[in-house]
């Protein structure tokens, strides 16, 4: 019995083309069902590495720890992988069963398209005939099906909601905002009067800090049509003043382009940990940060608010899951393993230790009650969330930065909304088109 963990360490060139991966990018398939189940060997797994990744660790190690001792003969090796590079790891993975692991965690918006690239296995059967998922939360269990078929295990929930300095709020007489023009004049004020300080910070390049914009305003990324058919509605009437409002967010009067046309969420967030901001969107996996930065004890969360005062702007339901590859050649082991790293007990040690929301409806009520900070996030949970089209074409969009792209030729006045929208409507089609292929 044996536990091994190592970070697998990329080239830089990797790197980054696991940050500029395409729709172009070379077609894959998986390479089909294992012809063999051994319950013997080494298991190997495939998890994400966080920026804090010790306590995440220790959590798998005991996780494992515990798994071996019951399984004489078996191994378990983890990897903790960079998540910049996660697209072209994976996929070559499927391509190559001999080098694959029989265990992954991955993306939630990447699930249908790792089922259309034959990569992951069908554990409908025994995800229904696990107990504790009597208690999955809906949204999560959505996150893992595709066609009416189980595909993985949730592992963790993420949402966002505003951040806010408490200290900036008091010496200016603030209220926290109640609607999303109130977010941008109240970041306006504070930049004013902050000079140095952006009154929200915000990104270019921070897609799911932004659709929250969009769908307060009741637009929409994309519509599904008959058979499962997505067509683009990012340059819908709704949805472009969606997009307008997150723009206007850009400026000298707040977070000016140059600075902010490039940043992406982690960007956004440290800059409010450090000091440097008054407000942003954050998640509820940002917490552990927040607390570690400049802004410790003098910070508070609020859900974001919607376009009219009482309501909540619909977040970006994120977080992981794990997978069992169709190639592994340990199915049940890799299934039982996966049960007992996103089981009710593992995700309470990591919501402890990280923050991580539970997708177990009693363990995330449990979560709140016994850590006030995430009240906002749970409250925007049940005030309804959203989620990114259900298709193999959302992974494509996603890694050619089409949306990314549209928010930063409008700030940096390259284009206006309507043009911009429109060509990023006109890209999200063609994906859409070549996944129907």
């Amino acid at each position: 019995m044996k536990f091994t963990a190592r970070a697998a360490v990329r080239t830089a060139a990797l790197l980054l083309a696991g940050l500029t991966a395409s729709a172009c990018a070379p077609s894959t398939s998986g390479g089909g069902d294992a012809t063999e189940d051994r319950d013997s060997g080494t298991v190997r797994v495939w998890l994400f590495r966080e920026v804090d990744n010790g306590p995440k660790e220790r959590i798998v190690e005991d996780v494992v720890r515990a798994f071996t001792r019951k399984h004489d003969g078996v191994e378990v090796d983890v990897r903790y992988i960079p998540v910049e590079s996660r697209a072209e790891r994976i996929k070559a993975a499927f391509n190559d069963p001999s080098s694959a692991p029989d265990l992954i965690e991955y993306g939630n918006t990447d699930t249908a398209g790792y089922v259309a690239d034959g990569g992951l296995a069908d554990i409908t059967e025994e995800f229904e005939a696990w107990d504790e998922t009597a208690d999955t939360d809906p949204t999560a269990r959505t996150s893992v099906t595709v066609d009416g078929k189980v595909y993985g295990a949730p592992f963790f929930v993420g949402v966002r909601a505003l951040y806010y300095r408490t200290d900036v709020f008091d010496d200016l007489g603030l209220r926290p905002p109640r609607t999303l023009e109130e977010v941008g004049d109240t970041a306006r004020r504070i930049a004013r009067e902050r000079p140095g300080m952006y009154g929200i910070a915000v990104g270019g390049a921070y897609t799911y800090g932004a659709m929250p914009f969009v769908w307060a305003h009741g637009g929409e990324l994309a519509e599904a049509g008959e058979g499962g058919a997505y067509t683009a509605a990012i340059d819908g009437a709704a949805a472009r003043k969606g997009v307008e409002a997150y723009t206007d967010l850009f400026g000298e009067d707040n977070c000016p382009p140059a600075a902010c046309a490039g940043m992406g969420g982690n960007d956004a967030v440290q800059a409010f940990a450090g000091g440097k901001a008054g407000m942003v969107v954050g998640g509820d996996f940002n917490l552990r940060a927040v607390e570690a930065g400049a802004v410790k004890d003098t910070y508070a969360v609020v859900p974001l608010p919607g376009v009219r005062e009482g309501e909540i702007a619909p977040a970006f339901a994120g977080g992981n899951n794990l997978g069992v590859l169709r190639s592994s050649e340990h199915r049940t082991l890799a299934v039982e393993l996966m049960k007992s790293l996103a089981g009710k007990e593992t995700q309470r040690e990591l919501f402890d230790a990280m923050g991580f929301l539970p997708t177990f409806t009693d363990v995330r009520e449990e979560a709140a009650a016994s850590e006030p900070s995430v009240e906002p996030f749970v409250r925007t949970l049940e005030a309804g969330t959203e989620f990114v089209p259900a298709t193999p074409a959302w992974a494509a969009i996603d890694a050619s930065r089409v949306l990314p792209t549209m928010f930063q030729e409008i700030v940096s006045g390259r284009k206006d909304v309507g043009t911009a929208t429109r060509d990023a409507a006109a890209r999200m089609d063609e994906a859409f088109r070549e996944a129907a292929r």
